[in-house]
């Protein structure tokens, strides 16, 4: 062999080194899923479509749920959660346990070294959402939030558009978000429970778009909020409002509801120059400024569930950092919960109080070994 075919051993250790960085990269992301429910399936369902990560395991506290879960996306039930923990092959974990055992599930993943993408909202409480978030950068992990909504097609555009100036100065932006949930509520559910879900239909669901607003107008500074209960059984707000302060001086209105006759998503977006209309039954239009006409806009929809799971998988794999992580989702919190505290209290709440005081944590909860892994949803 010639010399200029021997390669010397710090570059073969190099070269064995970038190709096992390759090879990890290339691999799919082996995750577990914890917390057995719809929202477990919706987000298999959208790891299977995409290929770049894997199911290895599930559980659930309930055996029926976890093994029918095992069957339907062929991956393991494990026995305990402390199972899936100490398995070296399993990388993340796709939590969707109730909020108010965010923390625990997360802290344990955390401190077991698997990456974490955890459903919205990240915790009931401020105090619990900052140590989700500490807790995670403490160990190295990788912390992702599943804030789908901001990632639809129509909402990139307008973000587009806003960040190009076609639309001016922002001034103003209304949006609702209802769904019909008459006859379909479960009280044993922890979700239609003040308790489990402070802040009803506003923390559920209202928080997409709040989200969805503050992507697009800019920081949220204070909030003005009303919720009632009219339609639902139970003891937790079915119908919500909030007036929305933005940093930039722009105000924003967010109506949330689960007592309307159907499913309906509503984003409008007031420039000085142009204003862009959104809702679900008649797409998106754009009016400018000395026009008559709106135009329509035509746009695809996309896969948001997929685009999230393959962000996490490429912040493990070290390709950057989440769109939402734990600091963003805690104050997306605390936008709820200061619209929770002015409903309350009947005035207006700073983010930033809110900010500086939630987090007392709830009385009465159950213990850890038998609440940790209760469904979802």
């Amino acid at each position: 062999m010639s010399g200029d075919q021997i390669m010397d051993a710090p570059a073969l250790r190099s070269d064995v080194a970038a190709q096992a960085r390759r090879t990890a990269t290339s691999r799919p992301l082996r995750v577990a899923a914890i917390g057995m429910g719809w929202w477990s399936d919706v987000l298999a369902d959208a790891v299977v479509r995409s290929g770049k990560l894997e199911i290895a395991a599930c559980f659930s506290r309930s055996e029926g749920k976890r093994g029918a879960f095992a069957e339907k996306y062929r991956c393991r039930a494990a026995s305990s959660y402390q199972e899936i923990l100490a398995d070296p092959d399993i990388e993340a974990i796709i939590n969707t346990t109730p909020n108010d055992v965010h923390l625990e599930t997360t802290r344990a993943a955390a401190d077991a070294g698997k990456h974490v993408f955890l459903d919205k909202p990240i915790a009931n409480t401020v105090a619990e959402a900052r140590a989700i978030t500490e807790a995670c950068r403490k160990a190295g992990v990788v912390l992702a939030l599943g804030y789908q909504r901001r990632r639809e097609s129509q909402f990139r555009w307008i973000k587009r558009q806003i960040d190009e100036g076609a639309l001016g100065k922002l001034v103003n932006a209304e949006a609702n978000i209802s769904r019909d949930r008459l006859g379909k509520v479960d009280l044993s559910s922890w979700r239609y429970t003040a308790e489990g879900m402070p802040g009803g239909v506003m923390l559920q669901i209202g928080i997409h778009y709040a989200d969805v607003l503050d992507y697009l107008m800019g920081p949220i500074r204070a909030v003005s909020g009303s919720f009632v209960r009219l339609v639902l059984p139970g003891d937790n707000p079915d119908v919500a409002s909030m007036i929305l302060e933005h940093e930039n001086g722009a105000l924003s209105t967010l109506n949330a509801s689960y007592a309307s006759a159907s499913e309906f998503y509503l984003m409008n977006i007031y420039g000085k120059d142009a204003t862009v209309y959104y809702d679900r039954h008649t797409g998106m239009r754009m009016l400018r400024r000395g026009s008559d006409a709106a135009m329509q806009i035509p746009f695809s929809p996309n896969d948001t569930f997929v685009e999230e799971l393959e962000d996490f998988a490429k912040a493990v794999r070290g390709e950057g950092t989440p769109e939402v992580g734990g600091e963003y989702a805690t104050r997306s919190l605390a936008v709820v919960r200061a619209g929770v505290l002015s409903a309350r209290q009947g005035r207006r709440v700073e983010v930033a109080e809110v900010l500086a005081s939630d987090g007392r944590p709830a009385e009465g909860k159950a213990p850890a070994a038998r609440r940790a892994t209760r469904t979802r949803r």
